[in-house]
């Protein structure tokens, strides 16, 4: 490493890595540049000027943002010649800025009305008319206001570098220039709203928030995105109980300040008209809304009645629910009620690679940091960008700053095919042989992580990794899954023939599809899943309890419907991809909803049970799972402050295969998310929700 530049800035000695930028260098020691073009992990523009110092012996004041340090230096960052270039620099920028922060939705936020009121003149020397162009829309999250703009082209970087999609644009010359998209009038592109955070004014705002409230108005909540399983750490603005808009802007968590349209607008769903406030209990064939005491006491006296029996349980559980409700559950349905019949939707084969990597030297399972710091980067079956945006986002990061090796076999044109290095269409057998293709560029890496979806499962997966081995090199995989907790899911045991901590289970049992065919089954309970909108329930005796926040398809056959808390309107943990913890945060109060958990554990009051189950905490749950699951005894302090710990479950043999035929992702895009995007109005209201293609231009 070559040895630190020495400089001083504003009188102090300081130390910075050759190549530093003066703005990074006197940021990094505490002293603040201001800059509106300059944002850190995309391309210098000096469009701005805002950042002017002054460097001994230079014939005039460089711009921070482009200057890296050099040895010897000498830096002044606030003179009297550089806040008068600063004030000079603010008041050409206001020369057409309309003068309406009062109803401006950044203000409060903005850093044209910080600078302004820390360097700025009280009044312009400028008479003209302001220059004036309508607002426009450009799509139902997008709305720009053009004379607001200071042209800093941070929104068609981040839209070009960081999102790869390259929707905006700048148009005309001069006084007159605008950023506009790419279709003309309205955008094409992925909706996710990074323009309009990006942006230091009120040029860009949100057809959501716009006119909606200011942000010191609202509380500020830090919880998970629950929708994908990239574990996406979304800011929920919340007011009177009412959330009004997502974002992350303090960079807290794993994903720093990205966040795809399902982050930032999609949790819209939490107050859909249809949304259940009420349980509902069949009577005369037809649901009808009743009590809760009601409604605990003829689930528990049914259930009662069945364990009697010894009759014929199943248990499907949640991809969406969090790691204690599931451990609950799978405890429930296995030491309350005496049955394995337990299962969830699965949708990457987990299972088979945790075993697969036991006693391997150069494998192990890759986090959502590695993505940005390897070498090498192979994507396998899955169209990452639209499947797993914060993933896809890493590696063009990665791509952008550290000029990894980018390597595609997919059985489409996917995003990440602009800047690999080699990119094969193929599927199926004909993937091996893609692969081999590979092998000598593959080894020639220093180290690699591989990404695949369910088309590699069982077999092929034991097959790949002995691929990654033979690289002679250290290789990191991901399995990729579907939801929110889809690999907390498994990890609590979720499955019929695995316990929590994947340790065969004793008494195995029936899987989801085995349960929905079975004839003889006498109840069928469903914890926060929709399988009735893939299959049928064969059985027609069968006494079927749901829990769900809208009245699906399986809600609509049940006996007894209970209305569900959303991920948003609970505390706990959930585990993403690459099976990092993270806590959610309760943000909000839903009339009429309880969560999960509590439903759990009322039922098992209402049956006599509380003993047996325990207190249905979620912070006594997960000190329970920290003993006994395999890999979570995780660092408290860590998830406690908002950050992500890394859980190990790869310590050992997993001595029960994976049903690999039950293993089946949904494969939706940035615009799906299960049966919860069915409620989502934001989702739904994009025109990009029916493009047939997925990468743009």
């Amino acid at each position: 490493m070559a040895d630190p530049v020495k400089l001083t800035i504003d009188g102090r000695q300081i130390e910075a890595a050759p190549g530093t930028l003066l703005i990074n260098a006197a940021r990094d020691a505490g002293i603040e540049i201001p800059a509106f073009c300059y944002y850190d992990g995309y391309s210098l523009q000096a469009a701005c000027r805002m950042c002017l110092v002054e460097v001994e012996k230079a014939p005039k004041m460089p711009t921070a943002c482009t200057t890296p340090v050099a040895e010897g230096m000498v830096v002044r960052t606030d003179t009297e010649p550089v806040r008068r270039a600063r004030k000079m620099t603010l008041e050409f920028l206001l020369t057409n800025h309309p003068l309406d922060c009062p109803v401006c939705d950044k203000g409060g936020e903005c850093e044209l009305q910080d600078m302004v009121f820390r360097y700025g003149a009280g009044e312009s020397r400028f008479v003209e008319n302001k220059y004036h162009v309508d607002e426009k829309q450009w799509s139902p999250v997008v709305f720009y206001d053009g004379p607001r703009c200071i042209l800093c082209f941070r929104c068609v970087r981040v839209c070009n570098e960081g999102m790869g999609v390259g929707a905006l644009g700048v148009v005309n010359r001069g006084s007159v220039s605008e950023i506009a998209p790419n279709e003309g009038d309205h955008l094409n592109c992925d909706e996710c709203g990074m323009c309009i955070d990006i942006c230091p004014v009120g040029a860009l705002t949100s057809g959501i928030y716009r006119y909606q409230t200011r942000p010191w108005e609202m509380e500020h909540v830090g919880t998970i995105c629950t929708h994908c399983s990239n574990g996406c750490k979304t800011t929920l603005g919340v007011r009177n109980d009412q959330i009004l808009r997502g974002n992350n802007r303090d960079r807290s968590g794993i994903n720093g300040e990205f966040l795809c349209i399902k982050g930032r607008y999609g949790f819209d769903f939490y107050n859909h008209p249809e949304r259940l406030q009420a349980p509902l209990l069949r009577v005369g064939g037809k649901l009808e809304p009743v009590s809760w005491s009601t409604a605990l006491e003829t689930v528990a006296r049914e259930f009662s009645t069945v364990k009697a029996k010894s009759g014929k349980f199943g248990v499907i559980g949640s991809t969406r629910t969090t790691n204690e409700e599931n451990f609950y559950l799978q405890k429930f349905a296995r030491e309350a009620l005496g049955t394995g019949n337990i299962d969830h939707h699965r949708s990457g084969d987990v299972v088979t690679l945790l075993d697969s990597l036991s006693g391997r030297a150069n494998a192990s399972l890759a986090g959502t940091s590695d993505l940005y710091t390897a070498k090498a980067v192979l994507v396998i079956g899955t169209d990452l960008s639209l499947e797993h945006p914060f993933l896809a986002f890493q590696v063009r990061a990665n791509l952008r700053h550290h000029s990894a090796h980018v390597y595609v076999i997919t059985p489409q044109p996917v995003r990440e095919d602009h800047g690999a290095v080699k990119s094969t269409r193929a599927a199926g057998d004909g993937l091996w042989s893609a692969l081999e293709e590979m092998r000598t560029a593959l080894a020639a890496e220093a180290d690699l992580v591989i990404l695949f979806d369910d088309s590699i499962k069982g077999e092929a997966v034991r097959k790949l990794v002995d691929f990654g081995e033979s690289l002679a090199k250290p290789v990191k995989y991901v399995a990729l899954v579907d939801y929110s907790n889809s690999r907390g899911a498994s990890d609590m045991g979720l499955l019929p023939h695995l316990l929590p901590g994947y340790h065969a289970a004793e008494q195995t049992g029936m899987s989801l599809d085995e349960m929905l065919d079975a004839t003889d089954m006498d109840a069928l309970w469903i914890v926060g899943a929709n399988p009735l909108s893939r299959g049928n329930l064969n059985s027609t005796k069968a006494f079927v309890v749901v829990q769900d926040l809208f009245l699906t398809e399986s809600a609509q056959r049940a006996d007894v419907v209970f209305p569900a808390a959303s991920a948003y309107e609970k505390n706990g943990t959930v585990t993403n991809v690459c099976g990092e913890v993270q806590r959610l945060k309760k943000g909000i109060d839903t009339m009429g909803a309880k969560p999960d958990l509590e439903i759990i554990g009322l039922i098992a009051k209402e049956m006599g049970l509380a003993a047996l189950m325990g207190p249905w905490l979620s912070d006594r749950i997960f000190e329970q799972i920290r003993r006994t699951v395999r890999g979570y005894d995780v660092p408290l302090p860590v998830i406690g402050t908002g950050g992500a710990a890394q859980t190990t479950p790869v310590n050992g043999r997993i001595t029960v295969e994976a049903q690999t035929e039950l293993i089946r992702s949904a494969h939706n895009n940035l615009f799906a998310s299960g049966t919860l995007g069915r409620y989502s109005k934001i989702l739904n209201s994009v025109s990009e929700k029916t493009a047939s293609h997925s990468v743009h231009p």
